[in-house]
Formats: structure tokens, sequence, C-alpha cells
């Protein structure tokens, strides 16, 4: 997408905001102008620093769940065995929402950083799971017999086959993800800590009756999440240009 036309549908929704907003005249809906500007106030203090805080939650879930879903995925999608054992349970844990977890994983976990880094990272492993599965069974096998027929071993495998094969796929289901995961961020934020944008909103802000503040905390989760999104979508363009034409 390009960045021109998602610029002009942001002015239009700010438009539109801002018609309504002068329309209704309601303490509850202050004007995106008035909301940018306490933005730009607090986002070097305590908005910047509770924007950190759920950057580096997100960033670090998305890693753990590359990093432990990949080879998995590989292992489920290339061996017959290691599918017919574990596939049953996936199957039966995927259709679950993970957020019903919550209250275990505070229990098990604490309300530190770990609980919540754990309960996104689970939601998000399973869709890399599941994706990466998918393709790499559909590899083809001629595709492996003629590296293999070249001298070419595990390493080589990985870098020419199965690489190229399912990096699209996992940036994909990261990119599905992260509306999801922004979501589950923000209700393990609003309440049992003192860090992050669900705290930041509900707590500080919210709690207060501080509409302009509530909605430049809002404003900065959506930033998050379509930073997120446009980054996942430049670096499959990087990495993967054969699957968005060059």
């Amino acid at each position: 997408m390009k960045a021109r036309n998602v610029l002009v549908t942001i002015a239009a929704l700010a438009a539109a905001w801002q018609s309504l907003a002068m329309a209704l005249r309601l303490d509850v809906l202050p004007t995106p102008t008035v909301v940018l500007w306490v933005f730009a106030r607090e986002l070097p203090g305590e908005l910047g620093r509770h924007l950190l805080w759920s950057t580096m939650r997100t960033l670090a879930s998305i890693a753990l769940a590359v990093g432990l879903a990949t080879p998995l995925g590989l292992a489920l999608g290339q061996r017959k065995a290691v599918s017919r054992l574990l596939s049953p349970l996936i199957y039966i844990l995927y259709p679950i929402p993970k957020i019903v977890f919550l209250p275990i994983v505070l229990l098990f976990l604490g309300i530190g950083n770990t609980s919540k880094i754990f309960l996104i990272t689970l939601i998000l492993w399973f869709q890399v799971l599941v994706v990466v599965k998918d393709q790499a069974s559909s590899i083809r096998p001629e595709l492996i017999h003629s590296v293999r027929s070249l001298g070419g071993g595990r390493r080589a495998l990985f870098r020419f086959v199965y690489l190229p094969a399912c990096l699209p796929a996992v940036l994909t289901a990261i990119r599905v993800s992260i509306g999801t995961a922004i979501a589950v961020l923000f209700f393990a934020e609003s309440f049992a800590t003192t860090s992050g944008l669900g705290y930041y909103i509900i707590v500080e802000t919210w709690g207060r009756l501080d509409y302009a503040s509530m909605y430049a905390g809002v404003v900065a989760m959506s930033l998050l999440g379509l930073v997120l999104f446009v980054a996942v979508d430049r670096l499959e363009r990087r990495l993967c240009p054969w699957t968005v034409g060059g």
C-alpha cells in the first residue's frame, strides 16, 4: 500500500472525527487537534514511557514466537512422525482463544513483563506454527532431492529451500496477528501493572476522566500497530521480492 493512500485515509478519518466532535460538543469527544496537541505534549514524558514498554513487550513476543515456532513448523511439515504425534494437540489448542489463559498465566508467572510477553508470544506462536507447517508440507520433494543431489546438507536445504518457501508465510502470519497481539497487550496492561499503554489509557487517563489524554493513548496504541504492520510489510518487500513482484 502506498504511503500517500495511507495519509489520505488518515486525513479523511481525522476530518470526520473533527466534524463529529464539533457537532456533538461533548467533553468525552475532544477534537483531534486537541488530542494531537496533548499527544505531542505527553510523548516526551509519561506517554512516551508507556509506549516504550508496550513496544518492547510486542517486539520481544514477536521475536520469541518466530524463533520458537519456525523450527517446529518445519519439523511438522516435513516429518510425518512428528506431525502424527503433535498435530492432534495443535488441532485441539489452536481454536481456543488464548486470552482465556490470562488468569492462569498471571498465577504462575506473576504480574510482571514475563506474563504479558508469554501470553502474546503464545498467540503469535500458534499463528506462525500453523502457516509454517502448511507451507513446509507443500514444498515439492523434487526441490529437496535436487539440493541433496548436489551435495547440499541441512544448512543448504534451509538456505535454498525452506527459508525462501516459509519466510513469506512467517511474515504474513505476523502481519495478520499484529492486531490480535495489540488487543491482548492492551487487555494485559490494563490491570495488575504500572506500565504500558493499556495502563495509561485505563488507569492514568480514563480513570481520572482525562479524555484528551485517553484519546492520545489510543492514538499511540493505534500508531504502534500501524508502524509494526508497515514494518513487516516493508520487510517482506525487502526479503521476499518474488512475492510482491520485485
